[in-house]
């Protein structure tokens, strides 16, 4: 027989105690066992059984060991004999010595405490949703003394944010916004995390007094020395230093993102009008080279290009309208098309690499083609050089791959120029815009173009009506920015004129078809999902047959000798492409409508007699489960009725 304990010495009595208990052990006051639990990470915990009472705060007694061993409680408690000693010399009236105490306060330092919490980066940036929605809110907040808020925390967290934000921008890392009555949402992927914050609006803020600021700032100066970490270590993986510069004239012009993205993206400006003449001239210079270097590749390769120009030359145009709908592909232009082969062909004779596929030509000419006016160019396809395929809906990611979600976030907005209104949000859409691969102008100081500017494609707006126009722009709401950037896909600007009331703003974050109710402005995305994926499979297409041409070409070159093959046009190669996807989706939904019978439901309707034979544990999950089904049902029915009445003529 074991020696019996005595009463208190096992059991819960010992491995818990009360916060009296803990700050009693450390020897320091409620504040300061406060804050050093909230730095080290410390939270309460839940016994199973509550010896001391129920009404009271637990900690685990090795949890209070741990604080103990920190040496951070021992700056406490040189803080508080300072606090002491200076309280002391104020009442004496000596001020001299006050003076000298409050400069000699000791501090510390918390980056060991980052390095304790997360050992490994990618832990940093599972938890960085918290700390940078904290950043942000601080950073819209005012510097008031009667909440204890200085204004050097305030401006600390404002520059972090700013940041960060400058990286996203320079990675290409947003994925999702989101516009709420709280602010703004944002998602970003950041080396493979899903990384989610909040962003105030740009108002002034009403600051409750019933909210210890106190506390929050304890966590803020947490927060801080975290994202400083998280910082350092992004920008170093892009190769770039940290801190960034910021420009003065920039920063004193408010600038906000755009003075210390000067120093991160090293964003050329820009071309004015009479720079962009030499750039054209320059790139009709590089063109009729890289025509002339054709007699320089191989016989073979010159003799399948002309076979592939001659069919593609007799493609109908007919056809490629009911294959696409209303995608213009560019293969109307038979000339063009043989342009561009090429030069393709040129570029990959000399070894040139491009960025998704395209050639620096291309590049070049697809920034020339910006200045056009959006009628003539849906007037007269044939007038705009074929070999820059401009899609108005797959947007500057047309040559990128379908399943290459990074390089289309990157490309989506490339080539377009937006210019933003006075009474836009502009930090926002700046942030977005130039997430997303475009070119942000507003009015004031700073601004790489002025308003009057050709090249600007899109004026965001948020007024009841535009008094004057340009007829070579479009004029949309902010809501067209965030709703092409989450569908990936350049949305219909005449759903967002001006003085027009906006399709609803769908939130990227919602599952809607696990919701069961699909709105109906999400199916017509949806439809344009599909063009872009099309446009874009049809590019691709393009250049595999160029690639089939020249490997061909190389072997049978090699072999000696020229075997008469057919040529092989892009339609009829996206065409036995799109047999084969779809005879491969038929086997998959066969295969997977066996699966779905063989295997049973996930949550069956049984019949009221099968339940009989559960036990109460299964029965309770299963009918919980059956009352979260029918929930979702009513909501979604609830839904589809009030789609229905609004639909309805009043």
């Amino acid at each position: 027989m074991g020696k019996k304990l005595k009463r208190g010495q096992a059991g819960n009595t010992v491995q818990y105690m009360t916060r009296t208990q803990a700050m009693r052990k450390l020897q320091v006051k409620l504040s300061v066992f406060r804050r050093l639990c909230i730095l080290k990470g410390i939270h309460p915990r839940e016994p199973k059984k509550k010896s001391q009472g129920q009404n009271k705060t637990y900690y685990h007694t090795k949890d209070i060991s741990f604080l103990a061993h920190d040496p951070l409680l021992s700056k406490f408690r040189d803080q508080w004999s300072f606090e002491k000693k200076i309280k002391k010399a104020r009442a004496k009236k000596n001020r001299s010595l006050a003076d000298s105490l409050a400069k000699r306060r000791p501090t510390y330092r918390i980056d060991h405490l980052v390095k304790e919490r997360y050992p490994a980066f990618v832990d940093a940036l599972r938890d960085l949703d918290d700390p940078l929605t904290m950043t942000h809110l601080f950073a819209s907040l005012p510097a008031e003394s009667s909440h204890d808020i200085p204004a050097k925390v305030v401006a600390n967290a404002k520059r972090l944010s700013m940041e960060f934000q400058a990286y996203v921008v320079r990675a290409h890392a947003l994925r999702k916004v989101f516009v709420s009555v709280k602010g703004f949402y944002y998602q970003a992927d950041i080396q493979g995390q899903a990384v989610t914050w909040l962003v105030p609006h740009n108002l002034t803020q009403v600051l409750p007094a019933d909210v210890d600021y106190r506390v929050m700032l304890t966590f803020l100066e947490f927060y801080q020395t975290l994202l400083q970490f998280v910082n350092y270590k992004l920008y170093h993986s892009l190769s770039v230093h940290y801190p960034p510069v910021l420009d003065s004239k920039l920063e004193e012009a408010a600038a906000g993102l755009a003075s210390i993205m000067h120093d991160i993206a090293q964003h050329k400006p820009h071309k004015q009008p009479l720079q962009a003449e030499l750039t054209d001239k320059q790139t009709d210079t590089q063109a009729d080279t890289a025509v002339l270097d054709l007699q320089a590749l191989p016989a073979a390769v010159q003799a399948r290009l002309q076979d592939s120009q001659a069919a593609a030359g007799a493609a109908s145009r007919e056809e490629d309208d009911e294959e696409l709908g209303e995608i213009d592909s560019g293969g109307d232009d038979s000339d063009g098309d043989a342009l561009s082969l090429q030069e393709e062909a040129a570029a990959t004779a000399a070894g040139s690499d491009s960025v998704a596929g395209v050639s620096p030509q291309v590049e070049a000419g697809s920034r020339a083609i910006v200045a056009v006016d959006p009628a003539s160019r849906q007037a007269s396809p044939a007038a705009e050089p074929s070999h820059a395929v401009v899609d108005s809906i797959a947007g500057g990611a047309l040559r990128v791959q379908d399943d290459d979600d990074a390089g289309i976030c990157e490309r989506l907005f490339k080539g377009l120029v937006f210019f933003l209104g006075r009474e836009v949000p502009r930090e926002q859409l700046l942030f977005v815009v130039r997430a997303f691969g475009g070119v942000v102008a507003w009015q004031g100081e700073g601004s790489p173009l002025p308003e009057s500017d050709d090249s600007i494609t899109h004026q965001i707006v948020d007024r009841p009506s535009q008094g004057h126009k340009f007829l070579s722009r479009h004029y949309v709401q902010p809501q067209w920015v965030f709703d092409s950037a989450n569908f990936r896909v350049l949305a219909q600007p005449e759903l967002y004129a001006v003085g027009v009331v906006p399709p609803p703003h769908l939130s990227p974050f919602v599952q809607n078809e696990e919701e069961g109710y699909v709105p109906d402005y999400l199916q017509t995305m949806l439809k344009l999902q599909g063009q872009a994926q099309a446009a874009r499979k049809r590019a691709a297409g393009t250049m595999d047959q160029y690639t089939f041409i020249a490997e061909d070409a190389e072997t049978t070159d090699q072999a000696g000798s020229l075997p008469a093959l057919q040529p092989v046009s892009a339609e009829e190669l996206y065409k036995n492409e799109l047999a084969q996807e779809m005879q491969a989706g038929s086997e998959d939904e066969e295969l997977a409508d066996t699966q779905q019978t063989a295997a049973p439901a996930a949550v069956p309707d049984l019949d009221p007699e099968a339940t009989v034979m559960m036990t109460r544990k299964q029965r309770g999950l299963y009918n919980a489960m059956q009352r979260g089904l029918s929930k979702k049902r009513q909501r979604a029915e609830s839904l589809q009725a009030k789609a229905k009445k609004l639909k309805q003529p009043s």
